[in-house]
């Protein structure tokens, strides 16, 4: 099956531009590095859960779905533009969170309630680690959302893997057209990896746009490497089945980094702060301190260790994520 068949709907502004980062290879003596700005899609401050929203939503609409029911952080940007994606296709929105109810709403939870999200939920605890409470608060709302004559549709945190692996495959695409016009082509792509299904789509675009030259690597900001590697082996081996191409594909190398994360999800860290003041000011490029500030201190060390070759075409993957600097704990560590 090809890509182009799936069913979709149309959410963001494609293709979104790719970019060189002409000084921050001059100042790291680096290979040459581009940045996808998937911050720039155009639906409520932009995102990379959008391209995964396309094929989620669409589903959601196949089965006649009238509330979308979601999961995430208090700061969550999926939930963000989970909520934004239904108000376009008139769908009421409920959202899980994990943690207490802010006093002040900063950040994602600001945009949330800009949004009219229907009702939020607070749950307290690490909800990833505890998912019987959070499965149990789904049964409930679905239950009495159905009882109500809603038709409910349930997106997990980060979409399925599924729609990561497909939404991020086409992006993978677009780079290679984009690059393309400049007689290159990648050779690797660094991204943040919170839930892995970017990184996850990526591997597949590879596989599919590049003949699995491109590597990908991923950058945790949350959880460990084997728990991520593990999940991308499992979705890689259901996407391809999907596709109809399992055994028709060069095999993936599978690259998850997880000394980036520092203290825990969310927390700043020193090598952060450091990125994101430079991508400022050397290029004017705003980064968030939960996702891609990370990844982007990741990428940096990995330059300064000699990773890639100078004459090689880095993509580092822009998943959004700005409201994350107005996020009330962020603004002291930052300012």
């Amino acid at each position: 099956m090809q890509i182009g068949e799936v069913k979709r709907v149309r959410l963001g502004i494609f293709p979104t531009p790719l970019t060189e980062l002409r000084k921050l290879s001059e100042e790291l003596g680096g290979p040459r590095i581009f940045v996808k700005r998937d911050d720039l899609n155009g639906l409520a401050l932009g995102g990379n859960k959008l391209r995964k929203l396309e094929y989620a939503m669409a589903e959601a609409k196949e089965l006649g779905a009238t509330a979308i029911i979601t999961a995430g952080g208090v700061q969550s940007n999926h939930c963000r533009l989970t909520a934004a994606a239904a108000n376009l296709l008139g769908m009421r929105t409920y959202i899980i969170l994990a943690g207490e109810e802010p006093e002040l709403a900063t950040g994602n939870l600001l945009v949330d309630r800009l949004l009219g999200v229907e009702e939020i939920h607070y749950l307290a605890g690490d909800l990833y680690r505890k998912e019987s409470i959070l499965e149990e608060k789904v049964r409930e709302l679905t239950e009495r959302l159905s009882s109500q004559g809603e038709v409910p549709y349930y997106i997990p945190n980060g979409c399925q893997a599924l729609h990561g692996a497909l939404g991020y495959a086409g992006c993978v695409r677009e780079v290679v057209g984009q690059l393309h016009e400049l007689n290159l082509a990648p050779n690797w792509f660094v991204t943040a990896c919170g839930t892995a299904g970017t990184q996850l789509g990526l591997m597949v675009g590879s596989l599919l746009y590049c003949a699995g030259e491109a590597k990908v690597i991923g950058i945790s900001v949350s959880r460990p490497q084997d728990l991520l590697m593990e999940r991308l082996e499992t979705g890689l081996a259901k996407a391809l089945d999907f596709l109809e191409v399992a055994g028709r594909v060069p095999e993936m190398e599978f690259s998850v980094l997880d000394e980036y994360i520092g203290e825990g999800y969310g927390i700043p860290t020193p090598a952060m702060r450091e990125a994101v003041k430079l991508l400022a000011r050397l290029e004017g490029l705003i980064l968030d301190p939960v996702y891609t500030g990370k990844a982007m201190a990741g990428l940096i060390d990995l330059v300064r260790q000699g990773r890639f070759r100078p004459d090689e075409v880095v993509v580092f993957v822009h998943t959004g994520g700005i409201p994350g600097l107005f996020a009330d704990r962020q603004m002291a560590y930052l300012g």
